[in-house]
Protein backbone atom coordinates (compact mmCIF):
# COMPACT_ATOMS: atom_id res chain seq x y z
CA UNK A 1 0.00 0.00 0.00
CA UNK A 2 1.57 3.62 -1.01
CA UNK A 3 2.44 4.73 2.76
CA UNK A 4 0.98 7.95 1.99
CA UNK A 5 -2.64 6.34 1.32
CA UNK A 6 -5.51 6.31 3.82
CA UNK A 7 -7.39 2.90 3.89
CA UNK A 8 -11.32 4.00 4.90
CA UNK A 9 -12.89 0.97 5.95
CA UNK A 10 -16.81 1.67 5.08
CA UNK A 11 -19.80 0.86 7.73
CA UNK A 12 -18.35 -2.53 8.73
CA UNK A 13 -21.35 -2.48 10.90
CA UNK A 14 -23.73 -5.72 12.35
CA UNK A 15 -26.59 -3.94 10.16
CA UNK A 16 -24.77 -4.69 6.91
CA UNK A 17 -22.95 -7.91 8.08
CA UNK A 18 -25.96 -9.56 9.82
CA UNK A 19 -27.40 -11.98 6.79
CA UNK A 20 -30.67 -11.76 9.19
CA UNK A 21 -30.99 -8.32 9.02
CA UNK A 22 -32.65 -6.39 5.72
CA UNK A 23 -29.40 -4.75 4.71
CA UNK A 24 -27.38 -8.08 5.38
CA UNK A 25 -24.71 -8.18 2.64
CA UNK A 26 -24.67 -12.23 1.03
CA UNK A 27 -20.82 -10.63 0.54
CA UNK A 28 -19.60 -9.68 3.45
CA UNK A 29 -17.81 -12.69 4.91
CA UNK A 30 -15.80 -12.91 2.10
CA UNK A 31 -13.91 -9.24 2.97
CA UNK A 32 -12.91 -9.72 6.47
CA UNK A 33 -9.83 -11.14 5.25
CA UNK A 34 -9.29 -8.56 2.66
CA UNK A 35 -9.61 -5.94 5.22
CA UNK A 36 -7.59 -6.64 8.09
CA UNK A 37 -4.78 -7.66 5.50
CA UNK A 38 -4.97 -3.95 3.87
CA UNK A 39 -6.03 -2.02 7.94
CA UNK A 40 -2.50 -4.44 8.62
CA UNK A 41 -0.52 -2.53 6.46
CA UNK A 42 -2.08 0.74 6.38
CA UNK A 43 -2.30 0.55 10.74
CA UNK A 44 -3.04 3.97 11.90
CA UNK A 45 -3.81 5.42 8.40
CA UNK A 46 -6.83 3.90 8.58
CA UNK A 47 -10.31 5.46 9.09
CA UNK A 48 -13.57 3.11 10.16
CA UNK A 49 -17.09 5.05 8.97
CA UNK A 50 -20.22 3.64 10.36
CA UNK A 51 -23.84 4.77 9.27
CA UNK A 52 -26.06 6.43 11.81
CA UNK A 53 -29.35 7.85 11.24
CA UNK A 54 -29.89 11.84 12.03
CA UNK A 55 -31.42 12.40 15.23
CA UNK A 56 -33.79 14.34 13.31
CA UNK A 57 -34.12 13.17 9.24
CA UNK A 58 -34.63 16.07 6.72
CA UNK A 59 -36.00 15.76 3.39
CA UNK A 60 -35.89 12.39 1.79
CA UNK A 61 -33.84 10.74 4.67
CA UNK A 62 -37.59 11.16 6.18
CA UNK A 63 -38.80 9.10 3.61
CA UNK A 64 -36.11 6.85 4.04
CA UNK A 65 -36.29 5.77 7.36
CA UNK A 66 -40.27 5.70 7.31
CA UNK A 67 -39.49 3.25 4.41
CA UNK A 68 -36.97 1.30 6.62
CA UNK A 69 -37.74 1.60 10.32
CA UNK A 70 -35.80 -1.03 11.51
CA UNK A 71 -32.62 0.92 10.73
CA UNK A 72 -34.46 4.19 12.79
CA UNK A 73 -32.85 3.72 15.92
CA UNK A 74 -30.26 5.60 18.24
CA UNK A 75 -26.92 5.97 17.54
CA UNK A 76 -25.81 3.40 20.15
CA UNK A 77 -28.14 0.41 19.22
CA UNK A 78 -26.29 -3.06 19.14
CA UNK A 79 -27.54 -3.09 15.13
CA UNK A 80 -25.11 -0.08 14.13
CA UNK A 81 -21.76 -1.26 16.35
CA UNK A 82 -18.93 -2.52 14.06
CA UNK A 83 -18.46 -6.18 13.88
CA UNK A 84 -16.21 -7.67 16.04
CA UNK A 85 -13.49 -8.35 13.37
CA UNK A 86 -13.42 -4.12 12.60
CA UNK A 87 -12.84 -2.95 16.24
CA UNK A 88 -9.73 -1.41 16.96
CA UNK A 89 -8.83 -1.10 13.19
CA UNK A 90 -7.16 2.52 12.44
CA UNK A 91 -6.65 5.45 14.55
CA UNK A 92 -10.48 7.24 13.86
CA UNK A 93 -14.30 6.50 13.78
CA UNK A 94 -15.98 8.61 11.62
CA UNK A 95 -20.09 8.62 12.04
CA UNK A 96 -22.37 10.15 9.70
CA UNK A 97 -26.00 10.35 8.66
CA UNK A 98 -25.04 9.65 5.17
CA UNK A 99 -24.72 6.84 2.78
CA UNK A 100 -21.22 8.81 1.11
CA UNK A 101 -18.54 9.23 4.10
CA UNK A 102 -16.69 12.13 2.15
CA UNK A 103 -17.16 15.79 3.62
CA UNK A 104 -15.38 17.93 6.63
CA UNK A 105 -15.10 14.90 9.06
CA UNK A 106 -13.92 12.37 7.18
CA UNK A 107 -11.47 15.49 5.38
CA UNK A 108 -10.18 16.73 9.19
CA UNK A 109 -8.41 13.52 9.55
CA UNK A 110 -7.40 12.60 6.03
CA UNK A 111 -6.88 16.18 4.77
CA UNK A 112 -8.30 17.96 1.57
CA UNK A 113 -6.91 15.99 -1.43
CA UNK A 114 -5.56 12.49 -0.16
CA UNK A 115 -5.16 9.15 -1.80
CA UNK A 116 -8.21 7.08 -0.23
CA UNK A 117 -7.80 3.48 -0.26
CA UNK A 118 -11.91 2.54 -0.01
CA UNK A 119 -13.14 -1.19 1.50
CA UNK A 120 -15.97 -1.98 2.94
CA UNK A 121 -19.88 -2.14 2.50
CA UNK A 122 -22.45 -1.55 0.29
CA UNK A 123 -20.39 -1.42 -2.81
CA UNK A 124 -23.56 -0.32 -4.26
CA UNK A 125 -24.59 2.44 -1.97
CA UNK A 126 -22.25 3.83 0.78
CA UNK A 127 -18.62 2.81 -1.44
CA UNK A 128 -19.80 4.28 -4.45
CA UNK A 129 -21.42 7.59 -3.05
CA UNK A 130 -17.68 7.60 -1.15
CA UNK A 131 -15.98 7.30 -3.88
CA UNK A 132 -17.70 9.46 -6.18
CA UNK A 133 -17.88 12.44 -3.84
CA UNK A 134 -14.18 12.32 -2.84
CA UNK A 135 -12.69 11.56 -6.19
CA UNK A 136 -15.11 15.13 -7.56
CA UNK A 137 -13.12 16.85 -4.47
CA UNK A 138 -9.97 16.39 -5.91
CA UNK A 139 -8.91 12.84 -3.72
CA UNK A 140 -7.24 10.08 -5.61
CA UNK A 141 -9.32 6.83 -5.48
CA UNK A 142 -8.54 3.35 -5.18
CA UNK A 143 -10.84 0.80 -4.84
CA UNK A 144 -10.32 -2.62 -3.54
CA UNK A 145 -12.39 -5.12 -5.82
CA UNK A 146 -12.39 -8.03 -3.23
CA UNK A 147 -12.52 -5.98 -0.14
CA UNK A 148 -15.65 -4.59 -0.89
CA UNK A 149 -19.23 -6.21 -0.47
CA UNK A 150 -22.68 -5.42 -2.33
CA UNK A 151 -25.86 -5.67 -1.69
CA UNK A 152 -25.84 -8.82 -3.93
CA UNK A 153 -22.93 -10.27 -6.39
CA UNK A 154 -24.81 -8.60 -9.51
CA UNK A 155 -25.09 -5.08 -7.49
CA UNK A 156 -21.83 -5.14 -6.69
CA UNK A 157 -20.49 -5.64 -10.25
CA UNK A 158 -22.49 -2.80 -11.12
CA UNK A 159 -21.57 -0.54 -9.01
CA UNK A 160 -18.10 -1.35 -9.40
CA UNK A 161 -18.84 -1.35 -13.24
CA UNK A 162 -19.95 2.42 -12.70
CA UNK A 163 -16.53 3.31 -10.87
CA UNK A 164 -14.70 2.02 -13.59
CA UNK A 165 -15.64 4.75 -15.88
CA UNK A 166 -13.82 7.33 -13.50
CA UNK A 167 -9.98 6.78 -14.29
CA UNK A 168 -7.43 8.33 -13.43
CA UNK A 169 -9.01 9.79 -10.06
CA UNK A 170 -10.50 6.51 -9.68
CA UNK A 171 -8.89 3.10 -10.09
CA UNK A 172 -10.26 -0.28 -8.84
CA UNK A 173 -7.63 -2.64 -7.75
CA UNK A 174 -7.05 -6.08 -5.68
CA UNK A 175 -6.00 -6.71 -2.14
CA UNK A 176 -2.85 -8.21 -3.50
CA UNK A 177 -2.26 -5.18 -6.28
CA UNK A 178 -2.76 -2.52 -2.97
CA UNK A 179 -0.25 -4.43 -1.00
CA UNK A 180 2.29 -4.88 -3.84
Amino acid sequence: MHPDAWLVVIDPQRIFADASSPWGSPMFPAIVDPVRRIATAAGRRTVVTRWVPAAEPRGSWAAYLEAWPFADVPEDDPLLELVPEAQGLGSEVVSLPTFGKWGPALEAVTGPTPHLVLAGVSTDCCVVSTALAAADAGATITVVTDACAGSTPDNHRAAMDVMSLYPPQITLATTDEVLA
